[in-house]
C-alpha cells in the first residue's frame, strides 16, 4: 500500500514537472507583434525600427476616444421600425444589419458647448461666418404662445447652460463638429508647443453650399500648434454627425438584452426594456416617466407638484437615466441630427455593413420633383431621430424617422458627435 501511494506521488509530481516545463518553453517562444506593440523589428525585411533618420514605428497606448465620448461596441442588430407604423411611411422596415465599433457623446450638446464654440469663431473668423453660425433663438416664438422669455434666454442665461442646444441647423451641426475636431486635437497638440494666438488659432471657412458633407472646413492658422502626424496615435479623427444606423444601434443599447452566447432575452422598443414609457420598478421612481416628451394634448409635463416628467420644455442633459452603453436621452428631450439624406427606400437600398445614405445614389432626387413641389425630398433633407419634449411617445422609438431640410432648424431639434473607433474592434 506505501509503494503504490509512492509510486502515485512520483508519477503527480513527474507530470508536474512536465506541465510546468511547457509552460516554460510557451513562454520562451516569442509573441507577435500587434499594432500596439509592433516589435523593434520589420517583420517583412529585418530592419530594426527607429533608428537615427529611419522608420519611426513607435508603441503606443489607443487613445479612449475624445472628451464626452463613450465607446460603442459594434455588432449585429434588427434595424427598423418595431412600432405599428401608424403614419404609414414604411420607410424603416425591419433588416439585419452589423455596425463597426464607435464613439459616441454620452450627451447632447448643450448650450455651454455651443456657447464655447460661438466665442472661438468670434475670435479668429470673420464677423460672416460668426453670425452664420448663431442659432436661430426664434425657433421658441409663436404668435399664440407666450415663449418670449425663451427667445432672448434660453441660449445665453447661466441657469440653461446644461440644457440642449437648439435652433441649430445640420449645416451648422456639422460645422461645430469640424471645428470641435480642431479645437480637440490643437489641445492635445499643446503639450509640444504653446499657441500664441487667442483661441487656439482655430479658424473656420465656409465652403460653397453644394459642399459635402459639412459646409464648413477647419484649419489651423500659421500661428497654431504644428499638428502632430497621424502616425503618432495621439491624432483622433474627426467628430461628426453619427450616421442613422449608429445612432439607432446605440439608441436601442441591445448590449443590456444578452443572457448567453449572443442571444437575446427581448428586443426594445424604446432604449430601455418593456412596452412602457414609466419606469416598472417598484420604490419612489415606480411609475415615473423615463424621458422628457410631451404626454398628451396640452400635457408637457405632469401636475405640479408630481410634475412626472420634470420638464414643460426641454431637460438638462444629465437629466434621465441612461441606456445600457451610458448615453443620455437617446429617446426625448430633443431630436438630433444624424448624417444621413432621407431616402423612404434607404432599408432596400444601402449596405447592410455600416449603412449610410450620403445622397442620391440609386434613388435619384429628381424622381421626387422638388422642383415643382410636388415632393419636399431632395438632397438637402436629412433625418432626424429621437423624439423631443414636444412629440408624443410613438417618436421616442428609436426605429421612426423624420426629415427636414438641412439650413432649417427648431426648438425641437438638437445633436451629438460621434467618431470612429480608432483601430478597435471592442
Amino acid at each position: 500500500m506505501i509503494k503504490k501511494y509512492h509510486l502515485t506521488r512520483a508519477m503527480l509530481q513527474r507530470a508536474a514537472y512536465v506541465l510546468l516545463a511547457t509552460a516554460a518553453l510557451a513562454s520562451c517562444k516569442p509573441k507577435h507583434p500587434t499594432s500596439v506593440k509592433p516589435g523593434k523589428k520589420s517583420t517583412a525585411t529585418g530592419i530594426a525600427y527607429n533608428q537615427k533618420d529611419g522608420f519611426q514605428v513607435k508603441s503606443f497606448k489607443a487613445p479612449n476616444g475624445g472628451p464626452n465620448l463613450i465607446f460603442i461596441e459594434g455588432g449585429r442588430f434588427t434595424m427598423g421600425a418595431l412600432e405599428e407604423d401608424v403614419v404609414n411611411s414604411r420607410d424603416n422596415r425591419e433588416r439585419t444589419v452589423s455596425i463597426q465599433s464607435f464613439y459616441m457623446d454620452e450627451t447632447e450638446m448643450a448650450n455651454v458647448h455651443y456657447l464655447e464654440y460661438l466665442n472661438a469663431i468670434q475670435r479668429d473668423s470673420s464677423e460672416e461666418v460668426y453670425r452664420a453660425a448663431l442659432p436661430d433663438t426664434t425657433v421658441w416664438a409663436g404668435q399664440l404662445s407666450f415663449n418670449d422669455t425663451y427667445v432672448t434666454q434660453y441660449l445665453r442665461y447661466p441657469g440653461y447652460r446644461y440644457y440642449p442646444v437648439v435652433g441649430v441647423s445640420w449645416v451648422q451641426a456639422s460645422d461645430y463638429a469640424a471645428w470641435r475636431t480642431e479645437a480637440v486635437n490643437n489641445e492635445l497638440a499643446k503639450g509640444g508647443q504653446k499657441t500664441k494666438k487667442k483661441g487656439g488659432g482655430f479658424s473656420l471657412k465656409r465652403k460653397s453650399k453644394s459642399a459635402e458633407p459639412a459646409l464648413a472646413e477647419a484649419s489651423a492658422s500659421p500661428s497654431a500648434p504644428a499638428r502632430m502626424s497621424i502616425e503618432s496615435g495621439l491624432v483622433l479623427p474627426e467628430y461628426r454627425l453619427p450616421t442613422e444606423a449608429e445612432w439607432e444601434y446605440a439608441a436601442k443599447a441591445m448590449i443590456g438584452t444578452q443572457y448567453l452566447d449572443e442571444n437575446q432575452a427581448n428586443q426594445r422598443i424604446y432604449p430601455w426594456d418593456g412596452s412602457s414609457v414609466r419606469n416598472p420598478k417598484k420604490g419612489k421612481k415606480q411609475g415615473q416617466m423615463l424621458a422628457n416628451f410631451k404626454r398628451g394634448r396640452g400635457d408637457y409635463a405632469g401636475i405640479a407638484g408630481r410634475s412626472n416628467d420634470q420638464a414643460i420644455i426641454t431637460a438638462e442633459i444629465y437629466k434621465f437615466a441612461p441606456n445600457d452603453f451610458g448615453l443620455y436621452n437617446m429617446a426625448g428631450n430633443v431630436n438630433e441630427w444624424v448624417y444621413d439624406v432621407y431616402r423612404p427606400l434607404s432599408y432596400q437600398d444601402v449596405s447592410d455593413l455600416n449603412p449610410i445614405r450620403r445622397n442620391g445614389y440609386l434613388d435619384d432626387s429628381k424622381n421626387y420633383d422638388r422642383k415643382n413641389n410636388n415632393s419636399a425630398i431632395d438632397d438637402k433633407v436629412r433625418v432626424y431621430k429621437g423624439g423631443s419634449w414636444n412629440d408624443v411617445a410613438y417618436w421616442l422609438s428609436p426605429g421612426t424617422r423624420r426629415y427636414l431640410d438641412q439650413d432649417s432648424a427648431t426648438a425641437t431639434i438638437g445633436f451629438r458627435c460621434a467618431m470612429i473607433g480608432l483601430g478597435r474592434n471592442r
